[in-house]
Formats: structure tokens, C-alpha cells, sequence
């Protein structure tokens, strides 16, 4: 691990920091800041060498991503989000790889993989229509991956459902400009997209199950580390370390704007134990929340380069971790920002905003805890989970 692209990040840091209130204002990262991301290479770690990609540890991918987010809570996002996106184009068909990197290997790909549009067979592939939410950077993509439902000849859902990736050039979607008023990582344009019967070819379009449980990969011919890994903990992965970075930025922030405050009482913060106590305890947790999220990558990745496949129960523990980190990290905010006093809201101090874009980053659906704690409880039980307990795991 270099880290080389982390020590670009953290060059930028700055800059990245004094545009995050305008990318907030056009409700998307600033042009000026994509292209920063850009040049500091952060969407080319997952990706392969053999199209300019670092193929790095997926730890130095959650660690630079953090560190993003700490500076810039939408940068962040889209590191996380788009940042995942190489890593499956790698084990995709070489020819769409070809179209996507063969030009620019700074090409970005948004998403998303929810199920929301039908895919339809024809002569040569699909005939595709859906629309989509929360396609996050979607602005500066150029391409974007999109989850599908297979259709039969009528245009219907096939039965049984079966799960797709299709990849389309930014020609064949649109992006709906008016679609992103939200309250928390405004920043990030993750706006709704819609795909009005475009022709998908056969070869850019992926099995979403065999994506999940690795058959893509090993079909492609990948044999390194990186893209062995399961689903199911590198998609994850740079969305939580988001999370936990901004958390580590909300922190930051909160420390400035203590650090000379004084209490309507007239105490000073730094003679107030309750908020000393508070700081203490959040710091600790959100330091434990990234520990947990490293550790559990580490022993994932230790697993598949000594040749192990992981177990069901393996990847349901892990992503119970990932949860929980997130979980824990922006709980630890909440017990900071309720101790800043009453000017931490005004929109001109930074930490309302870190406030906001955690807890926006709670919403995804990667964080919802309920089927995945019971999946990994059951798991410990030595209870298989069976149907809707064994989706994103």
C-alpha cells in the first residue's frame, strides 16, 4: 500500500473544503472539484493496472475515502459511491471496458443498482426502460451501471425475477435536473435518471447474482485478491467510510468551534466536564467505528488471498460490522452536535452541515440494519437464513 493518492487528497484538502458550500448551493460537486478528484486519482484505486488503475487494497481505498469525506462530505460520497464502480467494471466484458477506459481511464460510471427498470430480450440484447434515484455524481459521469429486472416478450417481469447490471453511455439516459432537494449531502447531485427504451447489447449487461457471489469474477479470469473479494464487502465499503469520515470531519469541526466558546453561563467549554465527557466518549467511538471497518476488511481480504472463500456467515458478520460502524459514528456525532450550543445551526459554521450529511448517509439502504443483524444472528445460531435475509449479503 502507497497511499500515494491519500497523500494527494490530503494536499487538496483545503480546496476541496472551501468549495464544499458551493457544491451544496448547485446542489453538486463544483466542476473544479471533480476535476481535482480527478488528477488525485481517487476513482482509479479499485481500478485495474492494465487501464491506469492502482488496484489497491480495498483499506487504502476506505482510508482515502474517509479522508475525503472529512474534508468535503459530498467528495466523499461520490469516492465512495464511484469509486466502487472500477472494481466491477474489471470483471466485465473486455469490450465494454475497451469503450469505457480505452479513451480516458478517468472516465467516471454512476449508478444505481436498484432494481427499477425491465430489461427486455431482442435480437442481440435488451430493450431497456426504467428510472432510477439517487444516481450519486451522476453529473460528471459518463457512463453508468443500473440494476434491471430480466422482462419477457411483453415487457413484464420474467418469473422467477432475475437481477441485472446494464451498462449505457450517457447518450442513452437522461438526467432529471430538478430531482435532488434534499436536506443532507446535497452536494453529492445524486439525481434520478431515466432510460426511455434503449438498446443494451448482450455484453454489457451482468448477471447480478453471479456479480454477488463471485462466479463474474472468477468467469472474467481475475484471479487477484482485489477482485475475489465479495460483493457484498467491497460495495459497501466505500459508502461507510464515507460516513465515518464525515463523522471524523463532524468532530473536527466541533473541536474549532469549541476551543475558545464560551457557555451562555459564562464556563468556559474547556472547564465544562459534561462536554469534556461527551467529547471523550464520541471521539472514542468514532475512532472504534473506523478501527472496526478496517479490521473487518483486512480479515475478508486475508481470507480470499490465502485462497478461503468466505462463508455466508463469514460475509454476514462482516457486514453486521459495517453497519454498526456506521451506526455508531454518526450516534457519536449526534452526542457532539448537542453539546455545540445554539450557533452550530447557522448555516454559516460547517458543522450543521457535517450533522446533515451523516445522517444523510445513514439513509442508504446499505445501512439499514434490521435483516442483516437478524441474518448474522441467525448465522451464529447456525440457522441458514433463507429469502429476503440474504439480499446485499
Amino acid at each position: 500500500m502507497t497511499y500515494e493518492v491519500l497523500d494527494r487528497i490530503e494536499a487538496i484538502g483545503g480546496e476541496l473544503k472551501a468549495h464544499s458550500e458551493e457544491s451544496e448551493r448547485l446542489g453538486r460537486l463544483t466542476d473544479g472539484t471533480a476535476k481535482s478528484l480527478k488528477q488525485a486519482g481517487l476513482i482509479r484505486l479499485l481500478q485495474p493496472t492494465e487501464y491506469g488503475g492502482y488496484e489497491a487494497h480495498p483499506r487504502e481505498f476506505a482510508e482515502t475515502v474517509m479522508a475525503t469525506a472529512r474534508h468535503c462530505p459530498a467528495s466523499g460520497w461520490i469516492g465512495g459511491i464511484v469509486g466502487v464502480h472500477p472494481w466491477q467494471l474489471a470483471f466485465a466484458d473486455p469490450k465494454v471496458r475497451d469503450e469505457v477506459w480505452g479513451s480516458d481511464p478517468d472516465t467516471w460510471m454512476a449508478s444505481p443498482y436498484m432494481p427499477a427498470g425491465i430489461a427486455t430480450p431482442v435480437d442481440g440484447g435488451y430493450r431497456f426502460s426504467g428510472r432510477w434515484s439517487f444516481s450519486s455524481g451522476t453529473d460528471h459521469c459518463d457512463w453508468i451501471f443500473l440494476g434491471g429486472l430480466l422482462g419477457d416478450a411483453d415487457g413484464n417481469m420474467a418469473m422467477p425475477p432475475k437481477g441485472l447490471h446494464l451498462i449505457l453511455p450517457r447518450s442513452d439516459y437522461q438526467i432529471v435536473e430538478d430531482s435532488w432537494d434534499v436536506v443532507g449531502l446535497r452536494g453529492t447531485g445524486s439525481k434520478d435518471v431515466i432510460v426511455d427504451g434503449a438498446f443494451v447489447p448482450h455484453y454489457r449487461v451482468m448477471d447480478a447474482a453471479e456479480v454477488s457471489d463471485g462466479t463474474a469474477a472468477r468467469a472474467a479470469g481475475r484471479d487477484e485478491t482485489l477482485y475475489l473479494m465479495p460483493w457484498s464487502v467491497v460495495f459497501p465499503l466505500g459508502i461507510t467510510a464515507a460516513v465515518i469520515g464525515i463523522a471524523e470531519g463532524a468532530l473536527a469541526a466541533h473541536l474549532d468551534f469549541q476551543r475558545e466558546r464560551t457557555t451562555a453561563t459564562g464556563v468556559r467549554v474547556k472547564d465544562d466536564p459534561y462536554v469534556l465527557y461527551a467529547i471523550g466518549e464520541a471521539s472514542a467511538d468514532i475512532a472504534a467505528a473506523r478501527a472496526e471497518l478496517l479490521a473487518n476488511v483486512d480479515r475478508m481480504w486475508d481470507l480470499v488471498a490465502a485462497g478461503k472463500e468466505p462463508t455466508f456467515e463469514d460475509r454476514a458478520l462482516g457486514r453486521r460490522t459495517q453497519v454498526r460502524a456506521a451506526w455508531r459514528a454518526v450516534r457519536a456525532v449526534d452526542e457532539i452536535f448537542a453539546r455545540s450550543g445554539g450557533n452550530a445551526l447557522r448555516m454559516d459554521k460547517p458543522l450543521q452541515r457535517y450533522w446533515r450529511d451523516a445522517h444523510a448517509g445513514l439513509q442508504h439502504a446499505i445501512h439499514v440494519p434490521g435483516t442483516t443483524y437478524h441474518a448474522s444472528a441467525l448465522s451464529q445460531l447456525g440457522v441458514e437464513p433463507e429469502g429476503p435475509l440474504r439480499l446485499l449479503i
